[in-house]
């Protein structure tokens, strides 16, 4: 079922929360989200955790003059609902208030496992793209009230860098509908930095560490507001030889950090989940992305909590992120086979779906699969699988039929969320589920594969602009048929689904 926000207003007790640290996004959608329920006579709050109140000049500004109010808060009684936005419930940058029911607003990569009630489009530029869309789906216009306007077109235009990396249609029309405060929002823009924060910027950009041959750069900045972080990762990446950035501050609980990538070869949310592994948490987009790294868990290591040390554990992180990481192209690898094993599939029931029954034939879709979202070109011979643990992938028509046989039993689907497909020309959501029949695997020609013994990235031969990562304990693989087709698959699925061929 899609997700609604009239489904909500059942519950009289609702609180919104964004992540600690809001930006622009996080309070425009609370805030939107806050005057919808308010129209529909529920009175709810909106409210944010952490350490540190709202600082930062534009917020400031922002929250003063559309009259957001959003509450800092260390302690809440759980409400009934508790809907977070611009963020997911659990993730490290989000306050865990307890609640009867959790629900999920949000635009970024998801990150663990979603309560029922969620919706997540990954591919819209804002979140307050994805509350607009679901305020026009239940008749409501935003231009009804010019600061809810304001605020949304603010949240967008914060978000995407001045517009300038949108590419989603829905995003598009956020920017040429509101009907927003142009005097606000020059105020807004000219109000992104303090002096003191102009310093800090300018002081932190003096002190910056470039590795040429891996081309990346650190930076170390004082005592700020976590967003001045994403703005001085922002400057640092307009360097020439700077593909990759990561600027951080030493806070008394642990390290806050930015990440930036202008290259398809490292994803900035990958990179910051890498940095945080085993002392905190990282994520974000692909191109912008942060994390934190608790003190605790670092001192426990043993990494002094020093200027020194951390500059030291920081570019040791880095140097090992990008040497133990190889980097495989489909259509350029050729696969050493003296090195694979042969192995042909066990014979199990799936799920697939013809995709010309989910878009005409032409139009792009995006697949989002456990190993990352593809963006596909919909044909006459594009099938999609639904895997044993209920990952998905594409497959062309001649493959699906040497490797599967169709079958009349029903399917039923094993994983816990219903997949679908995106229209990336529409936004339109189209679950998979009700198009699914059963098939049954009958081995085919087999494939090539062996464990991975360290980090590698795949850009696979359906989408060469965003790679695949596999870990050590995952196999690469590539079609006994058609060696070119390379992909990785998660080591547990492996054992799974694959057997070894007995030699001859």
């Amino acid at each position: 079922m899609d997700f609604r926000l009239s489904e909500l207003c059942g519950f009289q007790q609702i609180v919104i929360q964004c992540h600690d640290n809001p930006d622009a996004d996080a309070l425009a959608s609370g805030f939107a989200l806050r005057w919808y329920f308010a129209r529909k006579g529920i009175s709810a709050r909106f409210v944010y955790g952490g350490d540190n109140p709202i600082a930062k000049s534009n917020l400031v500004l922002m929250n003063e003059n559309l009259g957001i109010n959003c509450e800092h808060v260390r302690e809440l009684e759980p409400p009934e609902l508790l809907i977070t936005v611009d963020c997911q419930y659990g993730e490290s940058n989000v306050t865990p208030f307890p609640a009867k029911e959790i629900a999920v607003i949000d635009h970024h990569r998801v990150s663990g496992t979603l309560p029922a009630r969620s919706e997540v489009r990954s591919n819209y530029g804002s979140c307050a793209t994805v509350i607009f869309e679901l305020l026009r789906a239940e008749g409501t216009d935003i231009n009804e009230d010019r600061d809810v306007a304001t605020a949304l077109y603010y949240g967008l235009m914060t978000d995407t860098g001045d517009f300038s990396e949108i590419s989603h249609p829905s995003d598009r029309d956020l920017r040429d509908t509101a009907s927003f405060h142009k005097a606000l929002i020059t105020l807004f823009r000219n109000s992104n930095l303090s002096i003191d924060e102009l310093r800090i910027a300018g002081e932190a950009l003096k002190n910056t560490i470039v590795d040429e041959a891996r081309c990346y750069g650190i930076v170390e900045a004082g005592p700020c507001d976590s967003n001045i972080l994403g703005i001085i990762s922002d400057m640092f990446l307009e360097v020439e030889g700077v593909n990759t950035c990561v600027v951080y501050n030493i806070l008394p609980p642990g390290i806050k950090y930015s990440v930036r990538s202008c290259v398809k070869e490292v994803k900035a949310c990958e990179l910051a989940e890498y940095l945080a592994e085993n002392y905190g948490g990282g994520g974000g987009h692909l191109v912008k992305a942060g994390g934190f790294l608790k003190k605790d868990l670092l001192m426990r290591a043993g990494v002094r909590y020093g200027k020194e040390d951390i500059t030291r554990f920081v570019t040791e992180r880095m140097n090992a992120y990008f040497d133990t990481s190889t980097i495989l192209y489909a259509g350029e690898y050729r696969a050493e086979l003296s090195e694979f094993s042969r192995y042909k599939k066990k014979r199990f029931s799936v799920g697939f779906v013809r995709a010309a029954e989910l878009a005409v034939p032409g139009r792009e879709v995006m697949i989002r699969t456990l190993e990352g979202d593809i963006d596909v070109t919909v044909t006459e011979d594009l099938y999609i699988i639904l895997n044993v643990n209920g990952e998905i992938y594409p497959i062309r028509r001649d493959k699906f039929e040497r490797s599967y046989q169709c079958t009349d039993a029903p399917y039923e689907y094993p994983g816990e969320y219903a997949p679908n497909i995106i229209d990336n020309a529409t936004g339109e959501r189209i679950s998979l589920l009700p198009y699914a029949r059963s098939c049954v695997s009958v081995g085919g020609d087999g494939i090539y594969a062996k464990e991975l013994t360290g980090r590698v990235k795949v850009f696979t031969a359906w989408d060469p602009e965003k790679y695949y990562l596999g870990r050590p304990g995952d196999y690469l693989a590539v079609r006994a048929d058609d060696v070119s087709d390379l992909y990785v698959i998660e080591g547990g699925i492996f054992a799974k689904t694959y057997e070894k061929c007995e030699e001859k």
